[in-house]
């Protein structure tokens, strides 16, 4: 599971670095300002999360079932979220919204402030 949590980290943190410089160089003028913030939120969100997941595999050892669950649910939290809002954004700018994917990033951030909920658990657990 360190495994996991560590290479979805790298992955969303390397992805977070390309759709950042490809939103501000290449969708700059594309994009109206309020699209070009909804964009950079979602890479922000990313980014977050790509760390969150690095530090957790070094400093956690996922091996409870709690742990699996907030790990799955920050990865798949911080891809729905993200990847959801680049899509509608990318989508709106070329005129043909993808109207689906807009229910899809709630759940995504629900996913996150759940995989937060369980990391609150687990070290109030270890206070106890």
């Amino acid at each position: 599971m360190v495994l996991f949590a560590q290479t979805f980290g790298a992955f969303f943190g390397l992805l977070a670095i390309i759709f950042g410089a490809f939103g501000a160089h290449a969708l700059k003028k594309r994009l109206s300002m309020d699209q070009l913030k909804s964009f950079e939120t979602g890479v922000k969100y990313q980014m977050y999360h790509a760390l969150l997941l690095i530090v957790l595999g070094f400093n956690l050892n996922l091996d409870t079932v709690i742990e699996r669950y907030m790990v799955h649910c920050f990865v798949l939290g911080t891809f729905l979220f993200s990847f959801s809002i680049y899509g509608l954004v990318l989508s709106a700018s070329k005129g043909k919204k993808l109207r689906f994917l807009g229910p899809i990033t709630p759940i995504g951030g629900l996913l996150l402030v759940v995989a937060w909920g369980l990391l609150l658990y687990s070290f109030v657990q270890g206070f106890v």
